[in-house]
Formats: C-alpha cells, sequence, structure tokens
C-alpha cells in the first residue's frame, strides 16, 4: 500500500469514529451510498448530489435548542469540489433569513476577496459555518451546541475534501482548534483540523470596524492563494 492511500485510510477512519463512534463498519451506512447504488466511501467518488443528499438528510436538525428558534437551516454554499473551505463560527440575522452564510455587508467583502485571489462562491470555494442555526442575538456558540453539530462539518469535509480550510475569525478558529487564544497567536500558522490544514485569519466584519485589520488580512489570502496554487 502506498503512503498516500495509508494516509487516506488512516483519514477516513478517523473521520468515521468521529461520526459514529468507535464501532467499524463492514459496508458504510445506507446514508454514504449513492442511488445508484455506488459505495462512495469506498469508490472516493463524490459529486454534488452526495452534499445535495445530505443537505436533505441534516436540514430537519433537532438536536438542540436552536433547531426551534432558527428560521433557516445554513447549510452552505458553494463548489462541491472546493480546494477552499472557508468556515465561520455561526449564521447571523440575514443569513438566518436567507439560508445562506455570509451575506450582506460581510459578505460582499468577502467576495471582493475571493476574486482578489481568483475565486468566488461558485468557483472553488465552499462557505460554512460550524454551526447551521443561529444563535439567540448573535452570542458565540456553546460547548454543547458545538458537539452536537461538529459532526455534520467533519462530513462536509469528508465529502468535500478541500485542500485547505480557513476558519474565518477568533470565534471560529478558537472552537475549531478548542483552545483559548487570540486570534494573533492563531493567525500566521499552518494547524491541522481532522487531517486537513487550516488557517485562522480575520472574519470580514471585523475588517468593517476596523479597516486595519485589512493589509494583514490580505497578506493571509496572498498565502492562502500560494498553497492552493501549490507554491508552498
Amino acid at each position: 500500500m502506498s503512503s498516500e492511500s495509508s494516509e487516506d485510510l488512516f483519514r477516513y477512519l478517523e473521520q468515521t469514529r468521529e461520526l459514529f463512534g468507535d464501532e467499524l463498519y463492514h459496508r458504510p451506512p445506507e446514508s454514504f451510498v449513492s442511488d445508484s447504488g455506488d459505495q462512495s466511501f469506498e469508490s472516493g467518488q463524490y459529486t454534488s448530489a452526495n452534499l445535495d443528499k445530505y443537505r436533505e438528510e441534516i436540514q430537519s436538525c433537532q438536536k438542540c435548542l436552536l433547531g426551534e428558534t432558527r428560521q433557516k437551516f445554513v447549510f452552505g454554499v458553494g463548489d462541491p469540489h472546493a480546494n477552499l473551505m472557508l468556515i465561520g463560527e455561526a449564521p447571523g440575522a440575514e443569513e438566518d433569513k436567507l439560508g445562506e452564510p455570509f451575506v450582506g455587508r460581510a459578505g460582499k467583502l468577502l467576495d471582493k476577496i475571493l476574486a482578489a485571489i481568483g475565486r468566488s462562491r461558485e468557483k472553488d470555494v465552499f462557505i460554512c459555518n460550524v454551526l447551521k442555526c443561529r444563535p439567540p442575538k448573535n452570542r458565540d456558540p456553546l460547548p454543547s451546541e458545538v458537539e452536537l453539530c461538529e459532526s455534520y462539518l467533519i462530513h462536509q469535509i469528508h465529502l468535500i475534501k478541500p485542500k485547505l480550510i480557513v476558519a474565518l475569525g477568533r470565534v471560529a478558529g478558537k472552537t475549531l482548534l478548542k483552545v483559548e487564544e487570540p486570534l494573533k497567536a492563531m493567525r500566521g500558522k499552518l494547524h491541522d483540523y481532522h487531517g486537513t490544514p487550516l488557517i485562522v485569519t480575520y472574519h470580514p466584519a471585523a475588517l468593517l470596524r476596523n479597516s486595519g485589520f485589512k493589509p494583514p488580512t490580505w497578506e493571509d489570502f496572498k498565502w492562502i492563494r500560494s498553497i492552493l496554487e501549490g507554491e508552498q
């Protein structure tokens, strides 16, 4: 077995354990078998239909109280085969209303940043949040909510197979990395999230509040571009 195959197998087993516990299955659960009967975990072939089906399976989630207060389940948007996955902490009021992450002024600014590195919501990028439902009054996610919802994110990553994850903002960064650190301590480092490299940078809303954050954010996204294009 090649080292690449060994790494893929190890990553698959780690993600399976995160989703289903320590019990191993001889064959994939039915939810991971496509309509055509192909076993996607075994074939390694993922299509938008797989991601869309997964959205249908989880969009009525009521595992925590946020399911009772949300307007819309915010699954995420973008390229189902994206190399770049952007993750925020949770939907805000506009996202909750529209069912799409990063809309409004912050979303438009994010779109401009992505355009500057030759990408968009439809091209090589998938955007989502750790939580799929809005916390009341836009408070930070509770650990109990993250615990219940994070497996959804892990499986999204497994389906999309991004080359790089970027956590947008301090809360998203510390939530994913399970640390209590300021953003400046997390920035500028290549972290690991369940086998996928992860970078932490400023949330676009922070750039609207403080334009001084724009230069370091641009430095981060130039670094992101160089990683995606194989320059590092």
